[in-house]
Order: structure tokens, then C-alpha cells, then sequence
């Protein structure tokens, strides 16, 4: 990379950068939340005292995570012991994958009916990247990260997309294992040493730290209390409030 545009100064030593989606390049994070909290909700009403899922449940235990480690995680964290179930149980509330199906069938009727809202900052820093020939992949848990990419018109943004779908495949095993994020780089031609992350989740970070990559940015979207004390601490070299802050301009003097 050359001095004439350097993103902020840890991005000028790495040779390519790896994205998560939801939350990082589109505005689809609410959307994912959003059927959690249907599908969860339906379960929680059959027990007596538990809470309904809120924002600060889906940034712990659910974002970043493949559906069905973000259900076990979010269901163990209430005390809540399903049976697993199998991967073609119909949506409901009696087993793992019931819940997961009752997400998926959720976030996929939000999804066709709602455009697809992006981040302009991470735009703006992907648009400069490719014209510098920096190499970047989208990487993400979600089996819908291809489709959101495509409806928000920046599949060709990308030199590689390794999404749900892909990592199932592969039986990659999902954050905070760092798996995605090393596959993504390997589709780049380019070691986790000399690869940046860009990430919004908690697993995410600490996913990124854990492979070893040489940058990893924490996205707080929140901009609240102790969200990027948070990040930090699972693995975040540097927190930014958007990606665009790696831009000329939007760094700090």
C-alpha cells in the first residue's frame, strides 16, 4: 500500500483485508435480531420467569455465531435445555433446530421484504481498497451473507465470499473459532499474518485474535457504555465507530 492514501496505520502494513457482513457492510444486523427475537420469544413463553430477548442477548450470545451455536449459547445462557433436534425439524420451540428453522423462516420473510440498507463508510473503504488492488473477502456465518451482498449490488466488491453456506461445506467449525476468517484469507492468496479483519461481533474479534491475524478492527456500532471496552477486550487492536475512519480524513490528527 502506498502512502499516498493510507487507511489508518495499521491497515498500511497488511496486504489484504477480511469483512464480516451483517453489521460491518450492510445494515442488516437489526433484520437478524429482529427474528431472533421471534423465534426465541416463542420458546421463552413456555417458561415461567424468564425474560423476553433483548439487544444486549443478541451482541453476546447470538452476533457473529452460526444459528445454531448463537441458539445453544443464547439457550444456555437462561438455563434453557433443549434437545438438539435435527436439521429438518420445522420451526417451532421444541428443539435447537426448531428454533433455528423458526429464525431462519423469520429473517428470510424480513429479507424479501425490505430493501437492503448498507454502510456508506465501509463502501466508501472497499471502493478504495479494490482501486488500490487490495485484495478483500467477505466472510460471514450468516447462509444469507451472499444473498444480502447481491440485493445491496456489492458482490463485485469482493475477490472471495466464504458465507454459512460455504463453511457448512466445508464443516468449518464457527466463531469464535477462527476457521471463516482463515479460509476467506486462503481464498486471497494471503497468510492471517498480512490480513486484516474488520469485525462488529464479540465472537468475531476473538476470532480474529485467535488466528492471528495482524489487524483486527472492532466495529461499535452502539456507541454505548462499555461496547468497545468490550471488543477490546476479545481481541480488537483499534475500535472505530465505522469502517470509513480508516480512510484519509477520517483518521485522528
Amino acid at each position: 500500500m502506498t502512502a499516498a492514501w493510507s487507511p489508518a496505520a495499521g491497515l498500511r502494513s497488511v496486504r489484504a483485508v477480511v469483512f464480516d457482513t451483517d453489521g460491518v457492510i450492510t445494515d442488516s444486523a437489526p433484520m437478524h435480531a429482529e427474528a431472533w427475537k421471534l423465534a426465541f420469544d416463542a420458546c421463552l413463553e413456555t417458561y415461567a420467569g424468564q425474560r423476553p430477548f433483548d439487544a444486549d442477548d443478541y451482541r453476546r450470545h447470538v452476533d457473529g455465531r452460526s444459528r445454531q451455536d448463537g441458539a445453544e449459547a443464547f439457550l444456555t445462557s437462561r438455563g434453557i435445555d433443549l434437545p438438539e433436534g435435527g436439521p429438518d425439524d420445522v420451526p417451532g420451540t421444541g428443539t435447537v433446530h426448531a428454533v433455528t428453522a423458526r429464525k431462519d423462516e423469520e429473517f428470510t420473510r424480513i429479507l424479501h421484504t425490505r430493501p437492503v440498507a448498507v454502510w456508506p463508510g465501509t463502501v466508501r473503504l472497499l471502493h478504495v481498497l479494490r482501486d488500490e488492488g487490495v485484495p478483500r473477502a467477505a466472510a460471514s456465518a450468516s447462509r444469507h451473507a451472499t444473498e444480502l451482498l447481491s440485493r445491496a449490488d456489492l458482490l463485485d466488491l469482493f475477490d472471495a465470499v466464504v458465507d454459512g453456506n460455504e463453511s457448512h461445506r466445508l464443516g468449518l467449525p464457527g466463531k469464535p473459532d477462527p476457521a471463516l476468517f482463515t479460509e476467506a484469507a486462503r481464498r486471497l492468496g494471503t497468510p492471517p499474518g498480512d490480513t486484516a479483519v474488520v469485525e462488529d461481533a464479540l465472537a468475531g474479534v476473538e476470532a480474529g485474535r485467535r488466528g492471528g491475524f495482524a489487524l483486527v478492527v472492532g466495529v461499535d456500532r452502539t456507541q454505548g457504555g462499555g461496547s468497545a471496552d468490550d471488543l477490546r477486550r476479545h481481541g480488537a487492536d483499534v475500535v472505530v465507530g465505522d469502517p470509513g475512519e480508516l480512510l484519509p480524513g477520517g483518521e485522528d490528527d
